[in-house]
C-alpha cells in the first residue's frame, strides 16, 4: 500500500460505495448545495456507482488513518474525440469526489490525492484530464498546475 502524505492508500473497492456516496454528498453540500437536491441525486447516483465500482470504470483512492478512511478520489477514463488539448487521443482522464475529511484537512491530502491521481492517469497511458472545482479546490489544483478552461454548462428541459 503506498504512502501519502503520511497516510496509507488503497485502490478503492465496491466495498467503498457508502464512503463515496457518503463523501459526494458532503462534498456538495460544503459547497452550498440543497439537502433536497442532493438526495435525488444520491437515489440514483448509488446504482450508478454500484455498477462501475464492479466493472472497473469508476476507480480511485482513499487515504486512512489507523484502518479508517479519511479521503478519497474518484477517477474515470472517458470516451473523448481527439482534442487539441489531446489530439493524438481518444479519451481523457476525469477527476471526481475529490474529499477530505473535515478533521484532517490543511495536511495536504487533497494534493497528495491529485498526484496519486496523475500518476494512475499516466500508468493507464491517459496524457490529459479535466475535472469540476469547488472554490474550496480550485486553489489546490491550480498549484498543482491544473488551468480554467472554457467550458459552459446548461440545463435542458
Amino acid at each position: 500500500m503506498p504512502d501519502c502524505a503520511g497516510f496509507p492508500a488503497r485502490p478503492v473497492s465496491p466495498d467503498d460505495l457508502d464512503l463515496i456516496c457518503r463523501h459526494r454528498e458532503a462534498m456538495f453540500l460544503e459547497a452550498g448545495g440543497i439537502a433536497a437536491d442532493l438526495s435525488v441525486m444520491g437515489a440514483h447516483f448509488r446504482p450508478w456507482l454500484r455498477e462501475r465500482l464492479a466493472d472497473g470504470r469508476y476507480y480511485g483512492f482513499v487515504l486512512l488513518d489507523a484502518g479508517i478512511p479519511i479521503a478519497g478520489i474518484g477517477l474515470m477514463t472517458l470516451d473523448w474525440p481527439p482534442h487539441p488539448n489531446h489530439p493524438e487521443q481518444d479519451r481523457r482522464g476525469y477527476v471526481l469526489n475529490v474529499y477530505v475529511e473535515p478533521g484532517h484537512r490543511r495536511r495536504g491530502l487533497a494534493s497528495a490525492l491529485m498526484e496519486l491521481a496523475d500518476a494512475e492517469f499516466a500508468r493507464r497511458g491517459v496524457g490529459f484530464a479535466v475535472l469540476h472545482a469547488t472554490d474550496a479546490g480550485r486553489p489546490v489544483y491550480a498549484g498543482l498546475g491544473w488551468q480554467a478552461t472554457a467550458e459552459m454548462a446548461k440545463r435542458i428541459g
